[in-house]
C-alpha cells in the first residue's frame, strides 16, 4: 500500500486568514490469494415505473441477472422493485443455485407501471441489507432509477440525511441513473452520503455493464469503512473538496473514503483554513488513515506550516502536483455549478462559474503545460455553457466531473496502479 500526504506550501501569513491545500495519495494493496473474500451483501432496487417500459426494464432485469450469477453460496442478494408501490420480489437470502432461480423467475414476472416512490424503494432496499447485515463484508443497496422521485420521500435533503444515516448503520447505497430525466444532484449526492457510487448511464444499452462493474467493485474490494482522519490545532478548518463525506468532531475531521478496491489509485484533495498566528510559530497537522477490519497497514503522516510575513509566503516555492490536482478539483466543482445554472436558464452565470475557475487557475499556471490545459478547458466549457445545452449533455458534464473529483475513469470506474 502507498499513502502519501502533502502540502502545496510551506508558510503561512501571520497577520491574514490563509487557506494551504493538501493532497492525500492512497495506492489500495492488492488482493491476498491466501485470504478468502469477505461475503457480500447486496440489495438491487429497480425502477419499475412506466417510463422504464421496454428495453430498459428488460436490461436492468439482465443486469441484475448477470450480477447475481457472479455470487457465492456465503454470500446474501434481495431484489426490490418500485413505482408508486413496492414489491419486495424476492427477500434477503443465501446466493444459492436454487435461490438464483427462484429470484430470476420472480423478476422475469415484472412489468413496468404507474410513477415513482423512489424513497420507499430505496429505503425497503436498505431493509433488507440491515436486517441481514454481515460484519466482514460489503452491505450495499444498489438503486436504479430513470425518473424523478415523485410520490412518497420527494425532499432532497431528506433523502440524502436518510443515506447518511444509513451508511452510519453499515448499509451504503450506490445510485445509477439512466437517460435525461432522473435528478443527478440528487443520486450523487446520496451516494456521497451514503458512502457508495455514482453512475450516469446513457444508454439502456451499457446497464447490464455498469451494474455488473459496480458489483464486481465489490467483490474485489480489499478495505471496508476507509477513513481519513485529519487532526489539526483547534481555530483550523479542515474540509474536503473532494466528493467524500466529512465530519468535524472537534480538533479532528474524518473524511468517509467507502471501500477500496484492490490496487485503486485514489487521491483526495483537503483545503485547511489557518487563523492568524504569531510571527514565526509553528503549527502541525497530522492525517491518519483506517478502515474497519485493519486491513490496511496503520500508517500516518505529519504536515508543518510556519507563519511568515508577507513576502516570503508571496516567493515562496508550490508543489505543482499538490496545484494540478487542486485544480482538477475546483474545475469539476465549477463544471458542476455551471450545468445547474445552465438548467436553470442563467446562461452568463454559468460562463462566469467557470471562468472565474479557469481565471484563478492561469493566475498560478505559469508554464505549467498540465495547469494551462485545464484553464483552455475551462474557456471552452464555457462557451459551451452561455448558451442553452441539451439535457444529456448537461448530465454527461456534471457526471465526467464527479468522475474526474473522485479520481475515476470517465465511465466511472476505478484506476488502478497497474
Amino acid at each position: 500500500m502507498t499513502f502519501r500526504v502533502r502540502t502545496d506550501r510551506r508558510y503561512i501569513r501571520h497577520a491574514y486568514h490563509s487557506n494551504r491545500f493538501v493532497l492525500v495519495e492512497i495506492v489500495a494493496p492488492p488482493a491476498r490469494q491466501e485470504r478468502p473474500r469477505p461475503p457480500v451483501n447486496l440489495c438491487f432496487v429497480v425502477d419499475r415505473s412506466g417510463s422504464m417500459s421496454g428495453e430498459k426494464l428488460a436490461l436492468a432485469k439482465l443486469a441484475v441477472e448477470s450480477s447475481v450469477g457472479r455470487l457465492r453460496s456465503d454470500d446474501r442478494f434481495a431484489i426490490v422493485v418500485y413505482d408508486n408501490e413496492v414489491d419486495v420480489v424476492f427477500p434477503s437470502t443465501p446466493a444459492t443455485a436454487d435461490a438464483r432461480r427462484s429470484a430470476m423467475a420472480r423478476l422475469a414476472e415484472i412489468d413496468a407501471r404507474g410513477s415513482t416512490d423512489l424513497g420507499t424503494g430505496w429505503l425497503s432496499g436498505c431493509r433488507q441489507v440491515g436486517e441481514k447485515l454481515l460484519l466482514d463484508g460489503v452491505n450495499r443497496c444498489l438503486l436504479l432509477t430513470d425518473g424523478l422521485a415523485n410520490q412518497g420521500i420527494t425532499d432532497h435533503d431528506e433523502l440524502v440525511r436518510h443515506a447518511g444515516e444509513l451508511r452510519a448503520r453499515g448499509v451504503s447505497t450506490t445510485t445509477f441513473g439512466v437517460g435525461a430525466d432522473f435528478d443527478e444532484v440528487l443520486l450523487q449526492e446520496m451516494s456521497t452520503a451514503g458512502g457508495g457510487n455514482f453512475y450516469f448511464i446513457a444508454g439502456a444499452a451499457a446497464i447490464a455493464d455498469y451494474v455488473t462493474s459496480e458489483v464486481g467493485e465489490a467483490l474485489e474490494a480489499v478495505a471496508h469503512d476507509v477513513t481519513l482522519q485529519v487532526t489539526a490545532a483547534p481555530k483550523v478548518q479542515v474540509e474536503s473538496l473532494s466528493p467524500f463525506r466529512f465530519e468535524r468532531r472537534g480538533g479532528r475531521t474524518e473524511i468517509t473514503l467507502g471501500s477500496l478496491v484492490a490496487e485503486q489509485v485514489l487521491q483526495v484533495v483537503l483545503r485547511l483554513s489557518f487563523p492568524l498566528g504569531e510571527l514565526g510559530r509553528e503549527t502541525v497537522a497530522q492525517v491518519g488513515l483506517s478502515d474497519r477490519d485493519g486491513a490496511l497497514e496503520a500508517v500516518a503522516a505529519r504536515l508543518a506550516w510556519q507563519y511568515a510575513d508577507g513576502q516570503t509566503n508571496d516567493v515562496q516555492e508550490r508543489d505543482r502536483e499538490v496545484d494540478r490536482a487542486v485544480a482538477r478539483v475546483f474545475a469539476a466543482r465549477a463544471r458542476q455549478e455551471a450545468t445547474a445554472l445552465n438548467r436553470q436558464g442563467a446562461y452568463p452565470a454559468a460562463a462566469a462559474a467557470l471562468s472565474k475557475v479557469a481565471k484563478r487557475i492561469r493566475g498560478y499556471a505559469g508554464s505549467d503545460a498540465e495547469l494551462r490545459a485545464v484553464v483552455a478547458e475551462l474557456e471552452r466549457d464555457a462557451s459551451e455553457v452561455a448558451a442553452p445545452m441539451p439535457a444529456m449533455a448537461l448530465k454527461q458534464m456534471h457526471f465526467s466531473s464527479y468522475a474526474s473529483a473522485r479520481m475515476r475513469t470517465v465511465q466511472g470506474r476505478v484506476i488502478r496502479d497497474r
